[in-house]
């Protein structure tokens, strides 16, 4: 209990040796197939987790699950939430083709064992839910976030923290898919019953804030942006300390908004706040620590700081690709970042191989529709827009116009940027083909002279 407390604190470093005391007693007196000792296998590794020590954390993960499957079965609730656990950390680790049936199964027996709307089935949904999202699918995710809103509604009641939880993520999803008007509303339902029902300063209600700032910031509306975003850090370090992770996201996010008005000089300090305070309390390679990097880096870039913005775009790559793996979103993230860089410096000879990178590994990773992967595609293409291969960028335009379209819908600003590309590229292109042509005389004798036929006989 002490150690769950802690953790939640976000002492990772006092917590640990006390989960691992309590898992060392436990295997001494009850034996290593108690379900207490599986119990405390399964906090250690969720403490792990939470770390962003996945290389750890999977072994235990996957010996308490192993564990209970032998002593209380495959389809025991408490089995069940191991499979999910483990879900959860390969979903963690960006391989999404793992996750994805040990989330199916957890659903498929929730629904058999424990009935289609018991809160663990629900779980399970939610779950599968997110993982459809972090896809790309967003297809697929809205239905299972809308069932078990319904579900929690009903069974839970409108106001229960979960099904606060359910409000709060299909909001989520309706802004990643650029329906704002759709998400506000229940941002705002969410905020407002959790000021109710948990009070205004619970991390859940904290969480409700900085979605609903987020959100705000999204529609460009920055000035009632601003002061939510600054509600939910003092609030966090009031109530949870300055050097909490959670309080370091409030931080870094109130500098995004600061630095999205363009005002540099007071996001710099914040943004190395966050990076500093994250390197002491979750260590120099931690996933949320990476993204302090990139976040660095990228302002260092707006404002034009190349050199000193390659190194840390560079940092965040290498660790990345040594925690996380060559293949993890945030890896390729860091990728896209770095090709980015290289192609404002100039350098379009190094970005170009980043940007085919990028391209590649998440179309096999994340699917070929995924906002991410397009964004990959608008990458390449502005790649060879600035190159002034108009012929190549145009296909790549075309198909991420296409693509947003279908994922995004028609309406969403990034889709409008891309198509917006897209037109500005064929405009060029046709301007280079109508001058080509004027090179050539309409007389038909002398364009035979000066441009020759289509396939001249070679000597």
């Amino acid at each position: 209990n002490l150690a769950y407390l802690l953790m939640s604190k976000g002492d990772y470093e006092t917590a640990e040796p006390l989960y691992r005391r309590a898992l060392e007693a436990c295997e001494r007196v009850l034996g290593v197939k108690h379900p207490c000792t599986l119990t405390s296998v399964h906090k250690l590794a969720g403490l792990l987790r939470g770390k962003g020590d996945y290389e750890a954390a999977e072994p235990l993960c996957r010996r308490a699950l192993e564990a209970r499957e032998r002593v209380l079965g495959a389809e025991h609730p408490d089995t069940l939430i191991g499979v999910n656990n483990l879900a959860g950390l390969l979903a963690s680790k960006g391989d999404y083709d793992a996750a994805e049936p040990l989330y199916r199964r957890a659903l498929e027996a929730s629904e058999r064992v424990l009935g289609a709307e018991h809160p663990d089935t629900l779980l399970s949904v939610a779950n599968l839910a997110g993982l459809q999202q972090a896809k790309g699918d967003y297809k697929a995710a809205e239905p299972l976030y809308r069932r078990a809103l319904e579900a929690r509604e009903r069974v839970l009641g409108a106001e229960h923290p979960d099904t606060l939880s359910s409000v709060a993520n299909l909001a989520d999803l309706l802004q990643a898919k650029g329906d704002y008007k759709a998400a506000e509303p229940l941002y705002r339902k969410a905020l407002e019953a959790r000021e109710r029902v948990l009070g205004a300063e619970h991390p859940d209600t904290l969480s409700s804030v900085a979605n609903l700032a987020g959100l705000l910031q999204s529609k460009g509306d920055y000035e009632a942006a601003e002061p939510f975003y600054r509600r939910a850090l003092e609030a966090s370090e009031r109530v949870m300390g300055a050097e909490h992770p959670d309080t370091l996201t409030s931080v870094a996010n109130l500098a995004g908004l600061l630095m999205s008005k363009g005002d540099y000089e007071t996001a710099e300090p914040l943004y190395r706040w966050a990076l500093e305070a994250r390197e002491r309390v979750l260590g120099a390679e931690h996933p949320d620590t990476l993204s302090s990097v990139n976040n660095l880096a990228y302002l260092l870039m707006s404002k034009g700081d190349y050199e000193t913005a390659e190194p840390l775009y560079r940092r965040a790559l290498e660790a990345c690709e040594r925690v996380l793996g060559v293949k993890h979103p945030c890896t390729l993230t860091s990728v896209h970042n770095l090709a980015g860089l290289l192609r404002g410096k100039g350098d379009y000879e190094a970005a170009e191989p980043l940007c085919r990178r990028a391209l590649e590994a998440r179309e096999r990773v994340l699917g070929a529709e995924h906002p991410d992967t397009l964004s990959s595609v608008a990458n390449l293409a502005g790649l060879q827009q600035a190159k002034g291969d108009y012929e190549e960028a145009e296909p790549l335009y075309r198909r991420a116009c296409e693509g947003a379209k279908k994922v995004l819908g028609e309406g969403h600003p990034n889709t409008r940027i891309l198509c917006n590309n897209w037109r500005a590229v064929r405009t060029r292109l046709a301007d280079e083909m109508s001058q080509r042509a004027g090179e050539c005389s309409p007389d038909l004798e002398q364009n035979t002279l000066r441009c020759g036929h289509a396939h001249p006989p070679s000597n």
